[in-house]
């Protein structure tokens, strides 16, 4: 069986569990999602512990694929992480929204399973490092706690975005939020050169 039915079988089964939640997950399912014979996804993952493993692994491949640093413009002010940001965001509850869906239920059904919550965890440790590295960049003081801010709030933009209101502007909160930040004592003046 090549690679490509492996790789069919990861992208449906995201998109059905984005789709439907973690109850709708079942190798038959995803089979069918993904067009292909019965018993496919069921030859490369033999349990649905291995195709949640399978999943979490590919989200986060994806996800460091789609927002490699090395690829992204440098962020060096205030201006450019409100634009950062909104982008990001954008684009998780827009062309990537059935992955992040995918990702928030996987963050629900796994919070204590050490195995397999374990992955996500570490994902999002990454990202919140590298995030933090651009809010030192910009001039941000206490960046580890600005960082947090910034994250959870994205989270509920997004989570919000994707439940209640498709149309959210999150442009305003996320630049309230980063300019408070940026403004707080000891942090650089901010510039939007």
């Amino acid at each position: 069986m090549p690679a490509a039915t492996r790789e069919r079988a990861l992208e449906a089964a995201v998109e059905l569990l984005g789709a439907q939640g973690v109850r709708a997950l079942t190798h038959a399912r995803v089979d069918t999602r993904a067009g292909l014979p019965p018993g496919s996804t069921s030859n490369w993952f033999r349990t649905r512990r291995a195709l949640l493993s399978g999943i979490v692994d590919w989200i986060a491949e994806r996800e460091r694929a789609d927002f490699d640093p090395g690829a992204l413009p440098t962020v060096s002010n205030v201006e450019e992480l409100v634009e950062g940001l909104c982008a990001m965001t954008d684009l998780q509850s827009g062309r990537f929204a059935a992955r992040t869906r995918a990702r928030y239920a996987l963050f629900l059904e796994l919070a204590d399973d050490p195995e397999l919550g374990e992955p996500l965890r570490r994902q999002r440790r990454l990202f919140e490092r590298w995030t933090e590295g651009i809010v030192t960049a910009v001039g941000v003081a206490d960046p580890t706690p600005a960082t947090r801010v910034l994250m959870a709030l994205a989270d509920g933009l997004l989570l919000h975005r994707l439940t209640v209101d498709p149309g959210l502007d999150m442009r305003p909160a996320v630049e309230r939020a980063v300019r408070a930040l940026a403004q707080s004592p000891g942090a650089a003046p901010t510039t939007t050169e």
